[in-house]
């Protein structure tokens, strides 16, 4: 790993390569600041060790390779919610007593657009429910099992993301939203249930893909592992990268198939088009209130000259095409808004860079589709939250992401090493490396191996050994983690802790 600068503070590093296969366990990598700081200490830093736990992950990494041949499967108990919860939020009306739909005849349809950036959940419930058809696919990663005893995980099938979505505007007779009643609903379901009760909850999955998703819920099952697109709205006490998962956003764009473009045949060196002027730069100091929590925030919004400098001498490495990553991170904790605009004014007039104004109305997605295609760099900057899907259109153009955010993380970064070198010298290796990885990062129905769903549902399992270590070491201290007096109450937040929220 080269480092370009190291000055004042600011580390800026070239990481070279493309995500592969890493044999190598990553519990030993130092983690970052925020969400990574509460789970290690520095001398287990400097002296890592195989413990047991380490053990029966390896092992548990064994068996997930089985699980695409047939052999092992994640044991998923799935709670028969009411459909209100779930297809329900796509009006879908059940037949009888049945709370889901028949998958043999139709498979109910997801919203377009932007709605399906944040879809997790959707098909990962499909994928559960297929494993019960009478001929399921042959590849199972995943199956359900109706004793919950005989389970590995216990998911929660609530479709959050879309809840928030599509209802998270207060009516004029209400004082809540229509998102918020479900997320009370579904705590009280939730918590009521056996299974939570003998757990505490920490065998229990739940997704929360759009950053503003299951926002009053949260703070209740945080005790669940739960499956975030980053961890930019949460404390690290209730979500952080030992507990939960890291999944990818589903691209908007199409894919592109049968891609036999060169490095000459794109003709823009670089590109970005979306929301530029982002809501979180709202000037030098803020005072606010986010749901009950009352934070001061100071906003860094000024790029200094040697950040101006680099960035400059970023564009100059990619016409020249050496030295060039797949991931480039500006190491510095500056408002991700902010940053946009800065790069905006500096790089509008290059000859051979797009950076423009966009959204999904009047073809946009069609538009970014076709700019994203014939364009070899495309930007990927921090905006209201460390991550965006951006980087998944990339991959599915093929078109090699250059990031710029702050404490961004990675999908399955504990089996994929996005760093290691891979002896680039020029970009058509990279080229052909994003359609070798393109698959890890597709969702789609019915599940195909080695796509987003199938490696999401591997990423659980790989979680299991711990859960089950945590569970077996808290039964010797409590027979249950639920007093019946109390009921489950709010983790208490950092104090400087704030979540953005339209509601």
């Amino acid at each position: 790993m080269e480092h370009v600068v190291d000055t004042s503070g600011l580390e800026l590093q070239w990481l070279k390569g493309m995500p592969h296969l890493s044999r190598e366990s990553q519990n030993d990598v130092e983690p970052s600041v925020g969400n990574r700081s509460i789970l290690v200490d520095k001398e287990e830093e400097e002296k890592p060790t195989i413990s047991s736990q380490d053990k029966e992950a390896s092992q548990a990494n064994n068996d997930v390779k089985c699980n695409t041949n047939g052999k092992l499967a994640l044991k998923v108990f799935m709670y028969d919610l009411p459909h209100e919860f779930h297809f329900g939020l796509l009006d879908w009306k059940p037949q009888g007593r049945s709370v889901w739909p028949d998958l043999q005849t139709k498979v109910p349809a997801y919203p377009g657009g932007l709605n399906l950036q944040h879809s997790i959940e959707y098909w990962l419930t499909l994928d559960i429910l297929a494993s019960e058809l009478p001929n399921p696919p042959n590849v199972r990663t995943a199956i359900r099992v109706q004793n919950s005893s005989e389970a590995d995980i216990i998911f929660i099938p609530f479709f959050s993301s879309l809840s928030y979505n599509r209802f998270s505007k207060i009516n004029p007779h209400q004082k809540k939203s229509n998102n918020k009643l479900l997320q009370d609903k579904l705590v009280k379901y939730v918590t009521a249930q056996q299974e939570w009760k003998i757990s505490g909850g920490r065998d229990h999955l739940i997704v929360a893909h759009h950053p503003n998703s299951l926002l009053d819920g949260r703070m209740k099952l945080w005790p669940a592992t739960f499956i975030l697109s980053d961890f930019g709205r949460y404390p690290p006490n209730i979500a952080n990268v030992e507990k939960d998962i890291i999944a990818p956003y589903k691209h908007v764009i199409k894919s592109y198939v049968n891609d036999s473009s060169t490095f000459d045949s794109r003709p823009t060196l670089l590109y970005f088009q979306g929301a530029i002027y982002r809501k979180d730069c709202r000037g030098q100091e803020s005072n606010r209130s986010c749901t009950d929590l009352s934070v001061h925030v100071v906003f860094d919004c000024e790029l200094g000259a040697l950040e101006m400098a680099y960035i400059e001498e970023m564009i100059q490495h990619l016409r020249r095409c050496t030295d060039i990553n797949f991931l480039h991170h500006l190491r510095r904790t500056f408002n991700g808004g902010f940053v946009r605009q800065e790069l905006f004014y500096l790089l509008q007039d290059e000859k051979d860079v797009h950076f423009t104004f966009g959204s999904v109305q009047k073809d946009g997605i069609k538009k970014a589709s076709q700019g994203m295609h014939t364009s070899k760099f495309c930007l990927n900057i921090a905006g209201d939250t460390p991550s965006s899907n951006r980087l998944f259109d990339a991959i599915a153009s093929h078109c090699v992401p250059v990031i710029i955010s702050d404490d961004i993380e990675l999908p399955y970064e504990d089996v994929l090493d996005y760093s290691e070198s891979i002896g680039m010298d020029e970009w058509t290796q990279m080229w052909r490396r994003l359609q070798e990885v393109q698959k890890f990062y597709e969702f789609q129905y019915p599940s195909k191996e080695g796509d987003a769903v199938q490696m999401i549902w591997q990423a659980v399992a790989r979680k299991v050994p711990a859960i089950r270590m945590k569970l077996n070491k808290s039964r010797r201290f409590s027979r249950s983690y639920v007093r019946k007096e109390k009921g489950l109450s709010r983790i208490p937040s950092p104090s400087n802790f704030c979540i953005f929220s339209k509601e």
